[in-house]
């Protein structure tokens, strides 16, 4: 039998009906707040800690009553928000971890006791949930430290006098622009933004970050991006989900750079956690649910699509676009340097 870690209650209220938890639990606004208030989370991680708490509070006392609350839980999550890819991501890689060790205690259980896996008692399942929750929480944690790790990985592409084109809002490229800069090597970045209206607060928050590591930064208008690349030594960006096929879901303005950059030549590499590969194989960027209207046709006046404008940038600060993986060079993970076809092998070990 599997032992609970101490500091785990471990006793499960009954419940009417297990597929709605804890009647006081809000699993939108868990994964809401969670974002909000830790600024470096991605969204698989916040989503997995938001299942995690669910499981704490509610009171499932079998597996397939378990199993049954994760899937409506996931279907709310994505639900819930316009482009639900990468928090797919998180939710479909702890199903799987929730299965495999539900599974595997279950077995150990029954071998125990000398009978089948379906006939554990209640004790054995309060076990097998108490440790699944408390490495739950580790798997959590590890998945978020990946980001150091990254950084290791990947400042070797940072050199003595190159120049980096980043764009976006990705900790993962800061990181390893943080750790090239900490290591002594002395380089410049060029990062590309929306206009010229001064930093955004994503933006800002990203190039302060790098001033006050001495990194020299040059900011430009994705419409300057032609003009830039000759400076250019390689681009590097972040991800907000990786596909099967290798491309990428990043922020609007990534595929452009992407088609640029391979028109000169220029490297394009990608550095992500593997958390953020998602079991999504798009022909192109129109086969994925992202949730939003890139082109909205108006003939409203100056003035009233001026101010319809500035309403749609509001409601659209996490409007995305699809790279596909002939246009990237290399994706970095915390594993090491891959093509992008090797995507798909990593999901194939994770998921058979």
């Amino acid at each position: 039998m599997l032992t609970p870690p101490p500091e785990e209650n471990t006793a499960i209220p009954p419940s009417s009906d297990p597929n709605n938890g804890s009647p006081s639990f809000n699993l939108v606004s868990t994964y809401k707040n969670i974002l909000s208030t830790d600024l470096l989370i991605t969204k698989p991680i916040a989503a997995i800690e938001s299942l995690i708490s669910l499981l704490s509070a509610s009171p499932p006392s079998t597996i397939s009553e378990t199993l049954s609350l994760l899937e409506s839980a996931t279907s709310e999550l994505k639900d819930s928000v316009p482009n639900s890819i990468a928090l797919s991501a998180g939710t479909d890689l702890f199903q799987r971890y929730l299965i495999s060790t539900l599974q595997q205690g279950s077995a150990q259980s029954a071998k125990s006791k000398g009978k089948r896996s379906s006939s554990g008692g209640d004790g054995d399942f309060r076990a097998i949930r108490a440790h699944l929750l408390a490495n739950g929480r580790l798997f959590a944690q590890r998945a978020n430290e990946s980001r150091g790790q990254i950084a290791k990985v990947a400042r070797k592409f940072v050199r003595d006098g190159c120049t980096v084109l980043t764009c976006g809002r990705s900790r993962v490229v800061a990181a390893v622009l943080g750790a090239a800069a900490e290591d002594g090597a002395k380089f410049r970045v060029v990062y590309a933004q929306d206009s010229n209206d001064g930093l955004s607060k994503n933006s800002a928050d990203i190039v302060t970050e790098l001033w006050r590591k001495d990194i020299p930064v040059a900011t430009i208008t994705f419409a300057a991006l032609a003009a830039s690349l000759p400076y250019v030594t390689f681009a590097l960006v972040g991800a907000e989900s990786v596909v099967e096929n290798g491309g990428i879901v990043s922020g609007m303005g990534t595929n452009q750079m992407g088609l640029l950059a391979k028109s000169v030549g220029k490297p394009f590499y990608v550095v992500a956690e593997s958390h953020k590969f998602v079991r999504v194989h798009p022909l192109s960027g129109d086969d994925l649910p992202l949730g939003q209207k890139v082109l909205d046709f108006s003939t409203q006046s100056r003035e009233e699509e001026k101010e319809h404008e500035e309403g749609k940038r509001k409601a659209g600060d996490e409007v995305v676009d699809f790279t596909p993986p002939n246009l990237i060079t290399a994706i970095v993970t915390e594993s090491g340097v891959q093509t992008p076809s090797a995507v798909s092998e990593e999901l194939i070990k994770i998921w058979f």
